[in-house]
This record gives C-alpha cells, structure tokens and sequence, in this order.
C-alpha cells in the first residue's frame, strides 16, 4: 500500500488558510482588495466581536454570475490570471485564487452578488469548507460577502486569538491601508454599530484621507513629494518635522498600489529624516512607488506585504531623493521672505543642521581654528547637535574634535595625499566609533562628580557622559534580548506594587504583552495599583512609578505589529532608567574599564534619549595651542 496519498479538498483549503488567513484583519483585507478589483467606488466593512464573531464586507462593483459566484469557491480559480506570462505584469490586488476557499474554509460564509441589471441574484453558503449551497437571491449591486465565527471548526488557531480589541485594531489598521492606497474609492468601516473609520472619496485631495488615517491635526503639516526617474514614480506627501510619532505607525509604503513593509524602503526614509528629527521620533510619510509590472515580484510572501524589486537600489535612490528635496526645501517654513521674517526656533533640528554646515565652511577657510565653546553661543550655551553629530547620538557622525562634533576643536582639513581622517569627510550614514576606540582610553579622573576623564590615542583629552555610555550599553543589550526572543535569558526577579494614573493603568495592562516581550511583567492589583513583578537584569532597584509611568507612554498602539520597530521607544526608556541608576554615584575604575569594553561592542545606529556619549575630545596639539 502506498505511503503517500493525495490531500482532500478541505484539508488544501485549511493548510493555505493557516497562511492566507492569518487572523480577522487578513480576512478584511482580502475581501476589500477583491472589492478593489471589481471595480468598487465604495466599500464598507462592519464588524462584530473584534472580526471574530462577524465580518461582512459589501461594495458597488461589478458583481458576479452564479456561475463565476461558484467557482470562486474553489482553489485557485482567479479572474485575474490566464497565462504564464501575467505572473509577470500583475496589475490587481489578487491573483492566487486562494483567499476565498481558505476563508471558507474556517468559517461560516455567505456570499451575495449580482451582475448589473439582472434580475436575478445569487446567494451561495458554505460551511467549515462543507458543500456550497447556492440558490436565488434577490438581485443587487456588488456583492456583499458575510464570514461569521471565523475559525470554529479549528479550535487551536481561534484560542490563539488575541482579545477583541487587539484584532479590531488590526482590522481597522487594514481597512487604513487599503483607504490610503486608493483614496479615489470611498471606506467605512463600523465594529458593532460604532464607527471606526469613514473616509469619502478624496481623489482630488489625497491630504484628506491622510487626515482621516492620522488624525485632522496632520492635514496642515502634510507637503507633496515627487520624483520620476526611469522605470520609478515616487509620489505621495511627508509631514514636517514638527509632525511625528513615538513608533512607525505613521510611514506608509505603497508599491503599485500594495502596502508593502521593505526594509529597505523603511531604512531609506528613516536615514532620509534623520538630521531632521530629534531622538525618538519616528517620520508621518504616506509614499506611493509605482515601477513597471514585470520589474518588481509580488509573488514572494503569503500575505503579499513583501515584494522584490529587479532594482532595488534604484528604487531606494529615487525615494532617498524624492524626500530629500522637500525636507531641504522645507517648504513648512513658508517663502524665503516669510522665513527671513520668521526665523525658526533655535532648538529645531534644521536650525542645528544649518550650524554644522556653517562650522564645516568655516573649517575649510580656517586652519586649526578652534570651535566654539560652549561659552561662546548666544545665551552661554552651545546650540544643540543635529542627530548623529557625536558618538552616540543615534545616527551615526563624527566624535567631537574630529570635525563632526560641536564644540570642540577642528581638526583641520584633509592632508593633500592622504584619506581624511574619521569624521573630517562629514559622513551622511550610520557611522560608529572605530573599533577599539573605547578600550583605546585611559581613565584618568573624574570631573564636577560626573564626567570622566580619559586620556586617548596620541594624548587626547576625552571626556565621557557615563549617563549616556550606560545608556547605550543598555539599549544595545536590550535591542539583542528583543531580537533574541526566546533564546534571551530570563528577567531577574523584582517585585513591588505601585500606585499610577488610570490612564497608565490602562495602557500598561493593554501593552502587557509587549511588556513580556520587553522582560517586564505586570499584574492588575486591584483599583489604580501593578503589580511589577519582573524585569530585565540593570532595571532592578528603579523607581518603579517612574519607570510605569514613562513605559505606558512609550507603548506602541495595539493596532501596531509587536517588533523591534514599533518597541524601539520602550526600549530606549528602559535603557534611560536603568542607565539613570547606574550611573546615580561614580563609577569605580573597574566599572568604567568594563563600560568602555561594552561600548566598543555597542551598536551606535539606533537613537538614544541622551546620545552624547563623547562630550569633548581635544588633541593634544590643540591643547598646547591654547596654552601658548
């Protein structure tokens, strides 16, 4: 007897659902993309226990025959492929055939549809993958199709299920992208008679479906972006600086119409903002890239929220450039003459851009001209570094002294003939110290009972922010246990209860399993009151209230995906707390030794809430300049 045998029907269906339907909001999204590709100008979405209990998704398109309404049912039968070639220039939202059988697979689903101006509809329903039953209906425009107690025949996928609250974000976050993909279509979407998101069509103005995604206060500080090169169209809007979020919530990347999470697109706009942002925040963009069909593979992932471009490099240049033009512009400042007229604050990112810029020219002009000193800006302080500027601050740039930092001394030029040393070609990339650079110092004091004082590589002076290094340390061995997952190793045991806001209250036991995911373990006690059970080794001994309260801030939204992006704000709060008590009394020499051997490990490229590691570093020449 033969060991191998051929698959029923029903168990193909409910292995390609444990891919294609992945939770409620896959649900929604598939059904409204086929909404799109029949031509729908307005789909509504209404929903009933978080997605679970019910979702019906009706439209106005084109609607079906029964004929077409029963094989829909069965896998992978498409109106949106006939021939090998068109896997290689798709232009719809589906083209599997996969969705529909899947869904109904795992659930109770009801379709009704009909053909414009027939007299006759069609009401087909299938239970748990059974036979279809089809009859009469009567007739109608679109089609409205029903999914009621998703997964109740696959009792382990629906115990997975997080509470309702959680998968109603995720649906209404998928009803958002779709929404913001095709702002010429009208949305609306409802959870048990309350609204949750209505946007008409705004094809003229796209800001306003932006503003109905983000909230109204982004409508003003939205600005449009455009670049067309070969074969790439990058269009969409950026909102100015004064304009962001705590996480990536807010940055959208559209590819041919689909929502796509590249990480190279990501990295692209990230690195794009980053002079222009402070620490910790993240970029509002809603970016639209449309390439040839036949350039970019949408094949690649169950969900398809991954693509694979032929060019990517091209595709990544033709973004970079397409914000870079309006953030250099920054045309939120208004003309040349309302800028003139209306200087920006002193503390604005830009603002610190343009003095660096100004420090490099004067450089160039000046051999071995010292820098300002603190003492010597306006008001008897310095004007703050632009992001990255210092070891430390989050994205990447040259250590103060070595002509990427302020203040400090210059360094000078390049030698003619030689390479310009670290820092003097003013980077424009995550940069990080050389290596070695930390365990290179020697201790040799400490200064005003805070920083420390270390003599570098040729007789440098260098002075150290052991706030910010321990920081850093700890944020680095944060972000690895979060990448780790599992594999990290489990939280040291620290037990208090504290008293909080409700408002605190309320996000923390919300949050509580990105909290886990971050080693931090929370209990309800009782009224307003944690219990703080748990958290990861160097937070132990913290002010508990002050470390809750600064976390229940910094969570992402539960509509957000739980990874290292969207916990990249806890992060940094756990490693400002941990780093704030560590660094409460002087280090010992051994501490520091140990520190600066952390730090030549550390990663550099993530944002840190004080990420002036190196304050000062000034050459021994320097010195005896002034000593003159």
């Amino acid at each position: 007897m033969s060991r191998i045998a051929r698959l029923s029907d029903v168990l193909i269906n409910k292995i390609a659902a444990g891919e294609v339907v992945e939770r409620p909001a896959s649900v929604v999204k598939e059904l409204c993309e086929n909404s799109l590709d029949a031509g729908a100008r307005t789909v509504r979405v209404e929903l009933e226990g978080g997605g679970v209990g019910r979702i019906t998704v009706s439209d106005d398109g084109h609607g079906m025959n029964r004929d077409d309404a029963t094989l829909c049912l069965e896998r992978h039968a498409t109106s949106k492929l006939r021939e090998l070639d068109d896997l290689f220039h798709i232009d719809s939202m589906g083209f599997r055939g996969e969705a529909i059988p899947a869904i109904a697979s795992v659930s109770r689903f009801t379709l009704h549809t009909a053909e414009p101006e027939a007299h006759v509809g069609t009401k087909v329903t299938v239970e748990g993958g059974g036979p279809p039953v089809v009859e009469d209906a009567p007739p109608r425009v679109g089609t409205v199709i029903t999914v009621e107690d998703l997964f109740f025949n696959v009792p382990a996928r629906r115990k997975f299920m997080r509470q309702g609250a959680t998968e109603l974000k995720h649906c209404e976050e998928s009803v958002v992208r779709l929404a913001l993909a095709h702002p010429e279509v009208a949305f609306f979407a409802t959870h048990e008679g309350h609204e949750l998101f209505a946007s008409p069509a705004s094809e003229h103005d796209p800001r306003e479906r932006i503003a109905a995604a983000l909230g109204p206060a982004s409508f003003a500080h939205l600005f449009p972006v455009e670049e067309r090169r070969l074969g790439v169209s990058v269009t969409g809007y950026l909102a100015s600086p004064e304009y962001t979020f705590p996480n990536a919530r807010g940055l959208y990347t559209f590819v041919n119409r689909r929502y796509i999470r590249d990480r190279g697109l990501i990295s692209t706009v990230q690195r794009a903002f980053q002079d222009f942002l402070p620490a910790g925040r993240q970029p509002v963009v809603v970016l639209h890239i449309d390439v040839e069909p036949r350039a970019v593979d949408v094949n690649v992932h169950p969900q398809k929220q991954e693509v694979r471009f032929a060019d990517a490099r091209g595709v990544q240049d033709a973004l970079s450039a397409a914000l870079t033009r309006v953030l250099r512009a920054a045309p939120w400042l208004g003309t040349p003459e309302q800028q003139a007229a209306n200087p920006p604050p002193r503390d604005a990112a830009h603002y610190a851009h343009a003095v660096e810029r100004f420090l490099t020219r004067a450089q160039e002009a000046t051999w071995g001209a010292p820098l300002p000193t603190a003492m010597d800006a306006p008001g008897g302080s310095a004007p703050p570094r632009p992001q990255g500027a210092p070891y430390g601050g989050g994205q990447g740039g040259a250590p103060p002294g070595y002509g990427g930092g302020f203040p400090g001394p210059f360094q000078g030029p390049a030698m003619p003939g030689r390479s310009p040393a670290f820092g003097e070609a003013q980077p424009q990339l995550n940069e990080a110290p050389p290596p070695g650079y930390f365990a290179a110092l020697r201790p040799m004091g400490l200064l005003g009972s805070r920083f420390h004082v270390c003599e570098g590589p040729g007789g440098t002076l260098v002075v150290l922010d052991p706030h910010a290094a321990l920081e850093r340390a700890r944020l680095t061995a944060y972000l690895r246990r979060l990448d780790d997952g599992a594999k990290a190793p489990p939280p040291s045991l620290f037990g208090t209860t504290v008293d909080l806001s409700l408002a605190a209250v309320k996000s923390l036991v919300d949050g509580r399993e990105a909290l886990l995911m971050l080693g931090v373990d929370v209990e309800p006690f009782g009224g307003t009151a944690l219990a703080l059970k748990a958290v990861p080794a160097g937070l132990e001994g913290v002010d508990a209230r002050a470390l809750l309260e600064a976390l229940s801030r910094a969570l992402p939204p539960r509509s957000a995906p739980l990874d290292v992006t969207s916990l990249a704000e806890a992060v940094r709060v756990m490693a400002c707390h941990a780093a704030r008590r560590a660094s409460a009394s002087p280090l010992t020499d051994a501490q520091l030794r140990a520190l600066l051997g952390e730090l030549d490990r550390a990663d550099f490229t993530p944002p840190c809430t004080h990420g002036t590691v190196v304050v000062l570093e000034m050459p021994l020449l320097e010195l005896e300049r002034r000593a003159r």
